[in-house]
Parts: C-alpha cells; sequence; structure tokens
C-alpha cells in the first residue's frame, strides 16, 4: 500500500517515490552531506539534494499489517 508522507533530510528512506516536474522518482540510495543534508540517488541515475530545511511529500511503501491502529 502506498501513503503520503512529509519528509525531510532526517525522515527520507530508500524506496521512497517523489514527483518532480511531473516524474517519478524512486530512491535507491542516499549520501550523508555536511549540514544535515543528504544527497538522494534515484534509480535512473539521478541525483537530489536534500537540505536540512527542505520539506517535500513523497509516497512510500507500507505494509497495512504492521501500521498501528488508532
Amino acid at each position: 500500500m502506498l501513503v503520503a508522507v512529509e519528509i525531510d533530510a532526517h525522515s527520507v528512506r530508500r524506496g521512497d517515490q517523489l514527483m518532480i516536474g511531473g516524474q517519478t522518482f524512486t530512491i535507491c540510495d542516499m549520501t550523508a552531506l555536511p549540514r544535515n543534508a543528504k544527497r538522494l540517488h534515484f534509480t535512473g541515475g539521478e541525483t537530489m539534494t536534500l537540505t536540512r530545511t527542505t520539506t517535500l511529500w513523497a509516497a512510500r511503501r507500507t505494509d497495512p499489517r504492521r501500521m498501528r491502529r488508532a
């Protein structure tokens, strides 16, 4: 199941999908940078730097069996 999550350099995960300019990019790896930034590496070979102040929305795969009930 895909859910929308707000991400920043601290909470981003491998496998998150970002929609940029109408294209979907899936994060396959990350590199830590100075000042709590991260360089995101996408499956297509593209990269993007996510600074500690940048906030984006991503689609994240979750297992509904592991979700907590309110």
